[in-house]
């Protein structure tokens, strides 16, 4: 019978965890793209809410989520922790595998922790329109439904290829009110002129969001918001790993690997946060950030300052990074076609505190689909690369006679993604 951990309603975090508060170090900050020099807050302004500003900047350990907040967060949550008893039959591992499971949310992904959250904050502070991107569509349906929680417009330009892949999420987002187009488009300056060169443009998420901040700056009332990299977006997603801990505490485990899927970092960031202070304590835990190999930035790219757009209008971030023009392949897992990573992950990566290892799209697809007909799942593209890495320490455990514990987030269903399955 498969174990399922459940935490009752009033066991939602009522804080969000900042891990910059417990770092031996501290993050190189982001630069202004004119100046090359550190970026003021009013600086940020046009594209963000000052509560948002302050949150990315904060080095403050516990941050209240607002009342508004937990009554949306407890449509779903707290989300479900499950033992993988059946796939640890099939392998024939002596290790336990946990999976947290975030595909339970009204838009089927982790990314609508921080976009309820994203769409509260603008409310309050004034704004009327909200603009972003989107890779695969789980941040533009996420968003979509969010905004039409708190009755602000939104606007989402979703990387072209995945606009084809992906028809049900642009339907999803257009159910909720969402305004989707394909990027690179002819809504902006930017996508007018790459339209202009011609041939067979597939899109990037670096193209996609230059166009959504192009348009959150020509208007006041308009904001910008992002569903991975920037800290904020991180510290909304640590409720995934605050609750992992509690329930691991009511199985009386400890967790000796962490895992998740990595494309800009917020939902591997969400999962492994809360646990880095046990690491710096001196738990031996090991976090693994599973990556494509088609778009390997943690594995492959430079770490260094760049933009976090294509087009050069973001700050400059310190972060693992392909470069901000890269035009990565035509994968499913849309979600993890992004040239750059979270400034958290890239460091502790750098450091030595985080793993990355790359796999190929072709050993992923295997594994979701096992764990589809084992584990009854069916997992997103993005989230069978945190299978696959799962299944790997599964086997080495198997050949090391290991009883390790591993724990891997969920971080979205695949059911609007059928046809990258045929």
């Amino acid at each position: 019978m498969r174990i399922k951990v459940d935490l009752k309603s009033d066991e939602i975090p009522r804080y969000w965890y900042n891990v910059l508060a417990d770092l031996p170090f501290q993050l190189d900050p982001p630069l202004d793209p004119s100046t090359k020099k550190p970026i003021s807050p009013e600086a940020l302004g046009p594209i963000f809410p000052m509560p948002l500003i302050e949150q990315e900047m904060s080095d403050q350990r516990e941050i209240a989520i607002p009342e508004e907040i937990l009554k949306e967060y407890a449509v779903f949550r707290p989300t479900p922790l499950y033992r993988a008893n059946y796939l640890e039959e099939y392998l024939q591992t002596p290790a336990k595998i946990y999976y947290k499971y975030e595909g339970v949310s009204p838009t089927g992904s982790h990314k609508t922790n921080t976009a309820i959250a994203q769409a509260y904050y603008n409310k309050i502070s004034g704004t009327e329109r909200l603009v972003t991107e989107t890779g695969a569509g789980q941040w533009g349906s996420a968003l979509s439904y969010s905004g039409a929680k708190f009755g602000l417009q939104t606007n989402v330009f979703m990387v072209k290829v995945s606009y084809e892949q992906k028809p049900m999420r642009k339907y999803l987002m257009r159910l909720y009110d969402g305004d989707v187009v394909p990027s690179p488009s002819d809504k902006t300056n930017f996508g007018r002129s790459l339209l202009k060169k011609g041939g067979d443009m597939p899109g990037s998420l670096g193209i996609a969001i230059s166009e959504a901040i192009e348009k959150a700056l020509s208007d006041p009332r308009t904001k910008y918001s992002l569903g991975s990299v920037l800290n904020h977006v991180l510290l909304h997603q640590t409720v995934i790993g605050l609750e992992i801990k509690k329930q691991l505490e009511l199985l009386n485990e400890k967790p000796d690997v962490i895992i998740g899927c990595h494309g800009g970092g917020s939902n591997f960031g969400g999962t492994i946060l809360p646990f880095v202070p046990d690491k710096f304590s001196g738990e031996n835990i090991r976090f693994i950030a599973c990556e494509p190999t088609a778009c390997p930035t943690l594995t492959k790219g430079e770490y260094r300052y760049d933009n976090g757009d294509t087009a050069g209008l973001t700050p400059l971030l310190k972060m693992y990074t392909l470069g901000k023009e890269f035009i990565p392949p035509k994968i499913h897992a849309g979600g993890l076609r992004y040239h750059g990573a979270a400034p958290i992950i890239s460091r502790l990566v750098k450091e030595g505190i985080v793993e990355a290892i790359a796999l190929d799209q072709s050993e992923t697809f295997e594994a979701a689909k096992l764990f589809s007909k084992i584990e009854g799942i069916v997992p997103a593209p993005e989230s069978s690369y945190a299978i696959a890495g799962a299944i790997r320490e599964a086997k080495m455990a198997k050949e090391n006679s290991e009883e390790k514990v591993i724990v891997f987030t969920l971080s979205g269903h695949g059911l609007f993604d059928l046809s990258a399955y045929v």
